[in-house]
């Protein structure tokens, strides 16, 4: 058999039509236009208000997401199973912070456990924490983590305000609740990864919640932003504390810009990786590191880039698992990197996509990040139009 390769752009395309190719292909040269996301937000708001919610549906949004409920997620779904590749579904709604938007938030990704519960198509659950507790109260909460090294996730009420301790107990007991049902659902569920400011209390709620469920198997995953200096160290001490089985997702990041703004603000040192190269070497790091040691850990290699996703494969092979082992994944976004998501399921690997859904307007913030980011990570929009206009050609042979 060949060698896996991710310039093989007809299993990468194999589940497109000309039509869809034409259009992904049109909406990717978009990107090049800063006007267009300059004032894009803004424009299909106006269009979503003139009853042209239809035209935003089909363009920008139907490439990203997958529909506006679960329901409607069932297409690609179905479409994504046909290849062999899992479904996230990813509540992408950023709404207002108040308790009952919080009540409303857990109530949906309640739904997407319960949807996934049985089903060998929909591997994984996620949410953020913001969506189902206040920033206020994470920053708050971590602050009092930081300044009095708190290791146990009960005592943190004990040192915030008098304000925010009810508020703390119920994003809290939403947090678990929705760890709790995945695991009795026998789900599993990634938290995501925020701001620098926040997560020190979501790393010490998602430690509790793997020390108290991960008993046998990985049930909850914590994120890790590989762009931060201090996660790959922030790996390896918790793996050696050796409490429980783990589970990590392994991203580069998405919040460098406001990251560094806010260092500079407030006088305090960067968290962010001094250039891309020390990204990457950690990621790798970090991936080598969690095949290392299999026996206690779970990974799910998220990542847009080649050759971490090329390491991750060979290093199945080094440890002796099998392509398809249950311990290690990989995943994309939807409508990006196809040719690596279709390419390594293609080879046996496990692959998922994740799969945004929501009110287009309320999806509107998650789908401008989408545009921004494929405009401005380096060579990711342009390396996207090459292999969609590769295989434009090669069709046309």
């Amino acid at each position: 058999m060949a060698e896996l390769s991710f310039q093989n752009t007809s299993v990468a395309f194999a589940h497109k039509s000309d039509a869809e190719l034409s259009k992904a292909r049109m909406l990717f040269k978009s990107f090049n236009y800063p006007a267009l996301l300059t004032y894009g937000p803004a424009m299909a708001k106006v269009a979503v208000g003139l009853g042209l919610k239809f035209t935003i549906k089909k363009t920008i949004f139907e490439q990203f997401c997958g529909g506006e409920t679960i329901h409607e997620c069932d297409r690609a779904i179905d479409s994504l199973a046909k290849s062999g590749i899992g479904t996230i579904l990813d509540y992408s709604v950023e709404g207002e912070e108040s308790e009952s938007t919080f009540k409303l938030t857990a109530a949906e990704i309640l739904k997407t456990i319960q949807r996934a519960k049985g089903n060998k198509d929909i591997p994984f659950s996620v949410f953020k924490t913001t969506g189902v507790m206040s920033s206020e109260v994470l920053e708050a909460a971590s602050l009092a983590i930081e300044n009095n090294d708190i290791k146990d996730i009960l005592l943190v009420e004990n040192h915030l305000n008098v304000s925010l301790k009810s508020d703390w107990q119920k994003g809290f007991a939403r947090f678990m609740s929705l760890c709790n049902a995945a695991a009795n659902s026998e789900v599993q569920i990634f938290v995501d990864a925020e701001e620098t400011w926040l997560q020190p209390a979501i790393d010490l709620m998602a430690t509790h919640a793997m020390e108290q469920l991960n008993i046998t198997r990985a049930w909850i995953f914590n994120t890790l932003q590989m762009y931060r200096h201090d996660r790959l160290a922030y790996l390896q001490y918790q793996v050696a504390e050796n409490k429980c089985k783990y589970g990590y997702k392994l991203v580069r990041g998405a919040y460098m810009e406001k990251e560094r703004a806010r260092a500079v603000k407030l006088g305090y040192q960067d968290p962010i990786q001094p250039n891309k190269e020390s990204t990457d070497r950690d990621y790798d790091a970090a991936v080598e590191f969690c095949l290392e040691n299999h026996s206690s850990v779970s990974v799910c290699i998220a990542t847009h880039n080649e050759n971490s996703s090329m390491l991750g494969a060979s290093l199945l092979a080094k440890q002796g698992l099998d392509n398809g082992d249950m311990k290690v994944s990989f995943s994309q976004l939807l409508g990006m990197s196809d040719h690596i998501s279709f390419n390594l399921s293609n080879r046996g690997y496990r692959v998922s996509k994740y799969v945004p859904y929501g009110p287009v307007l309320a999806v509107i913030p998650y789908l401008t990040r989408r545009a921004q980011e494929n405009s401005g990570m380096a060579g990711q929009m342009g390396r996207e139009l090459a292999l969609i206009e590769s295989e434009i050609k090669r069709r046309k042979r």
